[in-house]
């Protein structure tokens, strides 16, 4: 039996920005934290690389905004890119005094660097200005917050749980428009519950998964992107995801990311004549931001016809590389690759969702109420492209200024009455899982052939007519059966794919990674592509 829940804030969603606004809301408000699947399921807990931040005093908020604009593609808001630096420092200040175990300098490595902690280099980035715990510097914030968590008693996790779609209704008779919580499938009873809500924060990442090789794990479906497009939100510039350049290409390697720091302590790129070739694109070579990486190897795969291309560390020490990437240097061990040895074969790989759910700088969406941050909004930071260790970054400063909002008028919003219940009675479970499994595969594959790095008008012409015939698929089965997690999943991933392939459609250009042969050049000024959806119906 379906069960139903009331919370001051609702937060969809338990990765680094979900947990964040957890820890940042005050202490009187009931809080839930749902999961889609365990907890550490999100994308957050691989995240290798680090946090972008002005720390070292030789480096300064105007060179950290410079080099995000110039990476961006001309894309971002130079008022976000200000707002989220300018916090960066008191963003890492409270990491440090939760107690994640970033990496510590020796005492000859601070006297350099000015700063006790150990600060890398990635693509883009003119100074050290990464901080991290070794190479594993998602899992160690996520586990230090998930431990704050549960020592709140006002915060409730809750694992197994995927969102359906959120709630909203008019407040009074013309009135505004309010979410009020949302419908939660509980995989554990196969229920659909109904969440009730003063205040809904989406924390649900991103849409890798739209594409066939990606980095990110299985649950990165858009599914914050479409239940707020749904529920009337405005979205912006999904046309351009980043594809992050080394991806493990191996059969068994279901998707390892091979972190940017490699090549920022001297990985280099190359062919498999051993020739090295990122000098013909970018006068930084392998500390080109990772647009332009990708771009690179991607080319340069298909102008020779290779399956991948190679990234070469191993004319470093043995020692130095496993003091500094314990984690790659096990994982590829696994797959019977030395990298103190060999060199690691490699392919570019849907890694983040540059576009999303447009939002202000408290993190709030068009539908008063409904919040989002982390990798599911738009903020305006990225632009064309995100540039190395900025998205942890955005995902604790947004988390504050949600919650900062959240507590100012929290005193204004009553706790919503209860919706009606989700209505199963007019469904039936489903003997055809075949057809969700195989348009799932169908989708990945178009999107990857027909959307990916390099685009056509043609291209995209197709790709929107195959997932519109998806979409009626899908909406049988949504209509006829009970409702499922692959369902769910497939349902979200094929919305979120046919809005980026309409804002693809929308921009006459080439810009960032992307790149559409039929109009190679930039335009004299960038634009945002935004879709407005239609009134959400009654």
């Amino acid at each position: 039996m379906s069960q139903s829940y009331r919370h001051d804030v609702l937060i969809i969603g338990s990765g680094a920005a979900g947990l964040a606004a957890a820890l940042k809301l005050p202490g009187n408000l009931s809080i839930a934290v749902l999961s889609k699947g365990k907890l550490n399921s999100g994308s957050t807990y691989y995240a290798q690389g680090g946090v972008a931040a002005v720390l070292d005093e030789t480096d300064s908020i105007e060179a950290h905004v410079r080099d995000t604009l110039s990476a961006g593609g001309g894309l971002c808001r130079e008022d976000a890119v200000q707002f989220t630096v300018a916090n960066s420092k008191d963003a890492i200040n409270w990491l440090l005094e939760l107690g994640v175990p970033f990496t510590r300098n020796t005492p000859e490595q601070e006297l350099e660097q000015h700063y006790a902690y150990h600060l890398t280099r990635e693509g883009g980035h003119s100074h050290r200005r990464i901080i991290h715990a070794a190479d594993a510097t998602g899992a160690a914030i996520f586990d230090t917050l998930l431990r704050h968590t549960r020592l709140r008693n006002n915060i409730r996790l809750l694992e197994n749980q995927v969102a359906v779609d959120l709630i909203s209704r008019q407040t009074s008779t013309g009135g505004e428009r309010r979410c009020i919580g949302a419908y939660v499938l509980n995989t554990a009873t196969g229920e659909v519950d109904t969440h009730a809500a003063r205040f809904v924060i989406l924390a649900t990442g991103g849409a890798a998964k739209v594409y066939l090789y990606t980095s990110n794990p299985d649950g990165a479906c858009g599914d914050g992107i479409a239940m707020a497009w749904r529920a009337g939100c405005r979205v912006a510039n999904l046309e351009f995801n980043q594809f992050h350049p080394t991806c493990l290409y191996h059969p068994q390697a279901k998707s390892f990311l091979l972190t940017e720091a490699l090549r920022g302590e001297g990985a280099v790129l190359r062919l498999p004549s051993g020739e090295r070739f990122m000098e013909r694109y970018d006068e930084r070579m392998e500390l080109a931001p990772r647009d332009i990486v990708a771009r690179a190897i991607d080319h340069e795969m298909k102008r020779l016809g290779l399956d991948h291309v190679y990234l070469d560390i191993s004319h470093k020490p043995a020692s130095f590389i496993r003091e500094h990437f314990p984690t790659v240097y096990r994982n590829c061990l696994k797959f019977g690759l030395d990298i103190a040895r060999e060199p690691i074969p490699v392919v570019p790989a849907a890694h983040y969702t540059c576009g999303g759910i447009m939002v202000d700088q408290q993190g709030r969406t068009d539908l008063p109420g409904l919040y989002a941050i982390g990798e599911a909004s738009y903020t305006g930071l990225h632009g064309a492209n995100r540039m190395a260790s900025n998205s942890l970054l955005e995902c604790f400063v947004y988390a504050q200024s949600a919650a900062e909002h959240i507590d100012s008028c929290q005193t204004h919003i009553e706790l919503p009455r209860l919706p009606p219940a989700w209505d199963a009675s007019q469904v039936t479970d489903s003997d055809e899982d075949v057809v969700i499994s195989h348009n799932w595969d169908e989708l990945r594959r178009f999107m990857w052939n027909y959307v990916g790095i390099v685009r056509t008008d043609k291209r995209l012409q197709r790709a929107l007519h195959r997932v519109r015939l998806l979409h009626k698929e899908i909406d049988e089965f949504y209509s006829n059966y009970r409702v499922s997690p692959d369902l769910l999943e497939l349902r979200n991933l094929a919305l979120v794919a046919e809005l980026m392939i309409r804002c693809a459609m929308q921009r006459k250009e080439s810009r960032g990674l992307h790149f559409t042969l039929d109009y190679p050049e930039l335009l004299p000024e960038a634009l945002e592509t935004i879709l407005q959806p239609a009134p959400p119906r009654e």
